[in-house]
């Protein structure tokens, strides 16, 4: 039956009447203490008796106090306790309505805008964007409150008032938008300071400082996703939430603390996965990991083992996660055909004129075209297997254990996505068997560690040489070779693009990256017969 039970026949309980048929309610009865009428069936104390003959009710109160009591009772007694909306209220599709609300006539909520249980927003009344309503309030007549407010709990705002958002300053918030995505995750009122967190090339990234008894403590990292290369966040969210969330299951079972293993993704106030500014750009929160430590290079062989089996690791322990349900939010990250044909195209047309500053460069990558196609062609005609890969293993993309010197989280998860096993593993060895830096102006100083590629192998396959097929396998000294061509292309690409893509220092920064890639690979491929050895030599 499409009845509705109203605590309260009054002057709000005859409003709600006629906001329930007018939204498909067939009959509606009443309970009140003091009204008479037909459809006033008893007590409001009666609300247990009819649980026999109703499932849905409400309380339509007008004492704030009371509407909140008795919308609680009916919850506790476990009534289905509808939000009401009136069909000429304009009510965002983002915005959350709790149990036992009201939104009447012409009034407005709009974007991811939260309000909680027993609230009354009257007739003409309009909630700006990512305010928050607490249970029991009351919204007056044609008032407004302005975006990123808070209504207390059982507040009433007067008929025709303005309620302005208030705030604290924060130090370190030097623009609204980081202050915005603070109140968002929820930190606006609580958080000591921000400041510029980590070395990464593309996000902006916070560290969000709170109080606690030993004083100030790094306790959130907090990012605005780079949408110039990230252009669907809901779906790199979306990845990351999934493959964390399996990923805790995982680390439960092999009798690890998920809190410490992988990263801890907040959502929103609003339960969203992601915060959007003024300004359309995604902000993401997640937990910091303490007495974690992350390295920019090499400083002893034994990260770098730790490095390869953490990443090696990470492929096993995601391997039962259904692949086919990522989404692919950069379009053929890895498909070395299409990022070659990307720089021809940018080679061809020379938009900054800078083709003439780096002739030997582009010379470089021309000549080996048909290297590109080698791990593509394999993953097309299904000899290597698609798999759930993190498509950025570098060493700094890994926290370590202070104490231990173990590899602990895999993070910087925005390029989860379909890929083959061996682009991550030859993204490691390109970043981590390298002599120098990766903007290193000296090319004398850039070389290709065979060792620290043999300790990598030996690390990767230490985790991993049980799950890869023998394809897999035979691939990874191509992924080594191909990554790191690959890269110095990206690099060389956005070069001659206006470095549009990378964070530059100056100028040529850019350039400079992609010489030393291209050196690393000079050398890879002289030593090529021996690192498919080493290869052999750990998987027998």
């Amino acid at each position: 039956m499409n009845h509705l039970l109203i605590i309260g026949a009054g002057g709000l309980g005859q409003m709600m009447k006629e906001v329930a048929l007018s939204i498909g309610y067939e009959q509606v009865f009443f309970l009140d203490d003091a009204a008479k009428g037909t459809d006033i069936i008893g007590k409001c104390c009666d609300y247990l008796a009819m649980r026999e003959k109703f499932d849905t009710a409400v309380a339509a109160l007008g004492d704030n106090d009371m509407r909140l009591y008795w919308t609680e009772k009916l919850m506790e007694a476990d009534y289905h306790v509808p939000s009401l909306i009136h069909p000429s209220a304009v009510v965002s599709p983002s915005a959350s309505i709790s149990e036992g609300s009201f939104i009447l006539q012409r009034a407005v909520v709009n974007t991811s805008t939260c309000i909680e249980h027993a609230v009354l927003v009257n007739s003409g009344a309009i909630i700006d964007h990512n305010s928050y309503i607490e249970r029991g309030a009351h919204v007056g007549l044609g008032s407004i409150v302005k975006a990123n407010c808070r209504v207390t709990s059982l507040k009433k705002i007067e008929a025709g008032n303005v309620v302005f958002p208030t705030r604290r300053k924060i130090d370190g918030a030097d623009s609204r938008m980081l202050e915005d995505a603070l109140y968002a995750f929820g930190f606006g009122l609580t958080c000591s300071y921000v400041k510029p967190f980590g070395a990464g090339h593309i996000n902006e990234t916070y560290a969000v400082y709170m109080p606690s008894e030993q004083g100030d403590e790094l306790s959130y990292v907090l990012q605005r996703v780079n949408t110039n290369v990230f252009n669907d966040p809901a779906g790199v969210m979306d990845n990351i939430f999934g493959v964390t969330e399996f990923m805790r299951t995982a680390i439960r079972k092999e009798g690890g603390n998920p809190d410490r293993e992988t990263l801890s993704y907040i959502k929103t106030k609003n339960g969203r996965n992601y915060f959007e500014d003024e300004k359309g750009q995604p902000w993401r929160c997640y937990n910091y990991i303490p007495d974690s430590v992350c390295y920019q290079e090499v400083e002893r062989p034994e990260q770098f083992y730790q490095s390869a089996y953490s990443f090696g690791h990470f492929l096993k322990q995601l391997g039962n996660y259904p692949v086919d349900s990522l989404n692919e939010t950069i379009p053929d990250f890895h498909n070395t055909v299409k990022r070659f044909a990307a720089f021809e195209q940018a080679y061809q047309r020379d938009i900054q004129n800078r083709v003439d500053s780096c002739r030997d460069e582009c010379d470089f990558v021309l000549k080996r075209k048909a290297d590109c196609g080698i791990l593509i062609q394999q993953q097309e005609r299904g000899v290597l297997p698609l798999r759930v890969t993190h498509n950025d293993t570098k060493l700094n993309n890994i926290l370590f254990d202070a104490e231990t010197g173990k590899g602990l989280c895999i993070i910087d998860l925005d390029t989860i996505m379909p890929g083959l096993a061996a682009n991550d593993f030859g993204d490691s060895i390109r970043f981590g068997a390298s002599t120098a830096a990766e903007d290193e102006k000296n090319l004398d100083l850039v070389h290709f560690d065979i060792e620290l590629y043999r300790l990598y192998v030996k690390g990767y396959l230490d985790a991993t040489k049980d799950v890869l097929t023998q394809e897999e396998l035979e691939s990874l000294p191509w992924g080594a070779r191909l990554m790191t061509l690959e890269c110095g292309t990206r690099f060389l690409t956005d070069y001659l693009q206006g470095d549009t893509y990378f964070k530059t220092a100056y100028p040529e920064h850019n350039l400079v990256r992609a010489r030393t890639q291209f050196r690393l690979v000079e050398e890879m491929e002289k030593e090529f017969e021996g690192m498919k050895q080493i290869v052999r030599e750990y998987f027998i």
